[in-house]
């Protein structure tokens, strides 16, 4: 027949071979001497010069100007005679011990919990799993650097022998049970989160029970850290489970969620807050105790992430090739291990950096539950300009120039801290 082979042909010239691609290969990366990167990147040609010659003036400027009223000009005993008020506000005085142990007990958490995190790196260097990264104490120090710039601030300010003991002690726990952790054997990896879930918990023991002082009466910047910390811990499973939701097979719950999603979204934050502080008193049964203005805010911090949260997350999903749950289906995993297991992962590692930058929108976005009443970092700051001894004296600049430096200090440590995990999970990198 016309359309089949002879049977005598040699097939073998219909054989095509086709060899294998070579990797495109670029140069090797190497980082440029200071001189020669100036030379590519800002004086490579006339008008560029130019323009760097006339930031770099403007700048020098701006920092000379900032500098000389840093050190020079400013009147910083307004935040000195109310260190105390800055950190804590309305808490007790006499139940400041609590929070020295809680600090104590944090610091030993998650110095153990690292420890053991730093062991479970170097056996996977060594059985070849992971690639081997250098960690010098430099390394170690640059990272902590902007957390350590604001206690070394307060400690200034604070001009207290008893309390830079106590802090100083309290970094010395951190660092021995860091090197205790290093020591632990693998088989027991599973102790670093335990062990810092047990100091977050131990800590909050130690704060508000055995006549302990509720997050109602906090204030200052402890209750700007705890609603940016609980709030963050809260938001991420529920935007998680949020946007796994609104991806369901079902009809009723793909519509649930993405109709709180988009109704959130599209509501400004202090709309949100509002509403958790004169709404959700109303919805609760009769006879049911109101929840506190502080647990109000939180709720409404936590509605409003949550729903972003979703959103990035979701993006992550449609990221994961479907190539990779068809696999998972193929080896006979459930959807909930697919899930779990293969998808999840995966939707997480490539969205760290959006996950963190509205982590960080979240920290500095607590500074607005001063308009329902609650007396942050920023509200504390703002309250101390009226004390009989500063009143009209236009110290408005000096309070806020700090409170930014605090909010830029947690800003910047939790952004390096994102850069690092994308760096060790290889982000960006083919």
């Amino acid at each position: 027949m016309s359309g089949l082979p002879d049977e005598g042909r040699d097939l073998s010239t219909q054989t095509r071979t086709f060899e294998p691609v070579p990797a495109l290969e670029g140069p090797p990366s190497r980082r440029l001497p200071p001189r020669e990167w100036a030379r590519k990147n800002l004086f490579d040609g006339v008008f560029n010069s130019a323009l760097t010659v006339v930031f770099g003036l403007l700048l020098a400027w701006a920092a000379y100007r900032l500098a000389r009223f840093v050190f020079v000009d400013a009147r910083w005993e307004i935040v000195e005679r109310n260190l105390v008020n800055v950190l804590v506000f309305h808490y007790p005085r006499t139940e400041l011990w609590r929070l020295w142990i809680a600090l104590a007990l944090l610091a030993a958490a998650f110095g153990f919990g690292s420890g053991v995190a730093s062991r479970l790196r170097r056996v996977q260097v060594e059985e070849g799993r992971a690639e081997p990264t250098p960690q010098p104490v430099s390394l170690a120090i640059r990272r902590a650097g902007p957390l350590l710039l604001v206690v070394g601030v307060f400690l200034w300010f604070g001009r207290s022998l008893t309390g830079t003991l106590f802090v100083l002690g309290i970094l010395a726990l951190g660092i021995a049970l860091h090197v205790v952790g290093r020591l632990v054997p693998p088989r027991l990896a599973k102790l670093a989160p335990l062990a810092a879930l047990a100091g977050v918990v131990a800590a909050y023991v130690v704060i508000t029970q055995f006549g302990g002082v509720h997050w109602d009466r906090w204030g200052g910047l402890l209750l700007t850290v705890f609603l940016a910390v609980a709030g963050i811990l809260i938001s991420f499973p529920i935007g998680v489970l949020l946007a796994l939701g609104r991806r369901s097979t079902l009809p009723v719950v793909r519509i649930v969620c993405t109709a709180y999603i988009e109704l959130f979204r599209g509501v400004p934050l202090i709309t949100v807050l509002f509403m958790a502080a004169f709404v959700i008193g109303f919805l609760l049964p009769p006879g049911m105790d109101r929840p506190t203005l502080v647990t109000r805010a939180l709720i409404g911090l936590v509605l409003f992430t949550s729903a972003y949260v979703a959103e990035i997350v979701r993006g992550g999903l449609q990221g994961v090739p479907r190539g990779q749950i068809e696999a998972a289906q193929a080896l006979g995993l459930s959807p909930l291990k697919t899930t779990r297991l293969v998808v999840l992962p995966q939707a997480l590692r490539s969205v760290i950096p959006a996950l963190v930058g509205q982590f960080i929108s979240l920290f500095k976005d607590t500074s607005l539950v001063l308009i329902i009443g609650l007396t942050d970092l920023l509200g504390v700051l703002r309250a101390v300009t009226s004390q009989p001894d500063f009143i009209g004296q236009g110290l408005i600049v000096e309070t806020l120039l700090f409170a930014s430096f605090v909010y830029w200090a947690g800003s910047y440590w939790m952004s390096r801290e994102s850069q690092r995990l994308e760096a060790r999970l290889g982000l960006g990198v083919r």
